[in-house]
Protein backbone atom coordinates (compact mmCIF):
# COMPACT_ATOMS: atom_id res chain seq x y z
CA UNK A 1 0.00 0.00 0.00
CA UNK A 2 2.62 2.63 1.08
CA UNK A 3 4.50 1.32 -2.37
CA UNK A 4 1.78 2.32 -4.62
CA UNK A 5 0.64 5.49 -2.93
CA UNK A 6 4.60 6.27 -3.12
CA UNK A 7 4.09 5.96 -7.06
CA UNK A 8 1.01 7.77 -6.95
CA UNK A 9 2.53 10.60 -5.24
CA UNK A 10 5.48 10.51 -7.74
CA UNK A 11 3.18 10.38 -10.60
CA UNK A 12 1.25 13.72 -9.61
CA UNK A 13 4.72 15.51 -8.77
CA UNK A 14 6.23 14.85 -11.80
CA UNK A 15 2.65 15.77 -13.99
CA UNK A 16 3.01 18.95 -11.89
CA UNK A 17 6.76 19.92 -12.45
CA UNK A 18 6.03 18.94 -16.62
CA UNK A 19 2.87 21.59 -16.37
CA UNK A 20 4.65 24.31 -14.78
CA UNK A 21 7.87 23.82 -17.04
CA UNK A 22 5.11 24.11 -20.15
CA UNK A 23 3.44 27.62 -18.20
CA UNK A 24 7.10 28.77 -18.16
CA UNK A 25 7.74 28.06 -22.01
CA UNK A 26 4.46 30.05 -22.83
CA UNK A 27 5.22 32.88 -21.04
CA UNK A 28 8.63 33.11 -22.87
CA UNK A 29 6.49 32.65 -25.88
CA UNK A 30 3.75 35.16 -25.68
CA UNK A 31 6.29 37.58 -23.90
CA UNK A 32 8.44 37.48 -27.47
CA UNK A 33 5.86 37.60 -29.53
CA UNK A 34 4.23 40.25 -28.13
CA UNK A 35 6.79 42.08 -26.43
CA UNK A 36 5.45 41.89 -23.14
CA UNK A 37 7.01 41.35 -19.45
CA UNK A 38 7.02 37.82 -18.19
CA UNK A 39 4.35 38.97 -15.44
CA UNK A 40 2.07 40.52 -18.25
CA UNK A 41 2.34 37.72 -20.52
CA UNK A 42 1.17 35.29 -17.69
CA UNK A 43 -1.72 37.48 -17.08
CA UNK A 44 -2.77 37.47 -20.29
CA UNK A 45 -2.56 33.55 -20.65
CA UNK A 46 -4.46 33.40 -17.35
CA UNK A 47 -7.38 35.91 -18.19
CA UNK A 48 -7.71 34.01 -21.88
CA UNK A 49 -8.05 30.62 -19.73
CA UNK A 50 -11.12 31.57 -17.77
CA UNK A 51 -12.40 33.88 -20.51
CA UNK A 52 -12.72 30.16 -22.45
CA UNK A 53 -13.05 28.05 -19.56
CA UNK A 54 -10.27 26.21 -20.26
CA UNK A 55 -7.11 24.93 -18.02
CA UNK A 56 -4.39 27.08 -17.61
CA UNK A 57 -1.90 24.12 -18.45
CA UNK A 58 -4.12 23.57 -21.35
CA UNK A 59 -3.75 27.07 -22.79
CA UNK A 60 0.20 26.90 -22.45
CA UNK A 61 0.76 23.65 -24.44
CA UNK A 62 -1.26 25.28 -27.02
CA UNK A 63 1.09 28.28 -27.02
CA UNK A 64 3.85 26.25 -26.65
CA UNK A 65 3.42 24.22 -29.83
CA UNK A 66 1.78 27.16 -32.21
CA UNK A 67 -1.59 25.65 -32.34
CA UNK A 68 -2.98 29.16 -30.51
CA UNK A 69 -2.05 32.53 -30.67
CA UNK A 70 -3.14 35.22 -27.51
Amino acid sequence: RTLRESTILSEQLQAALNSRVVIEQAKGVISHTRGVSIDDAFTLMRQYARSHSMGLSIVAARIVDRSLRL
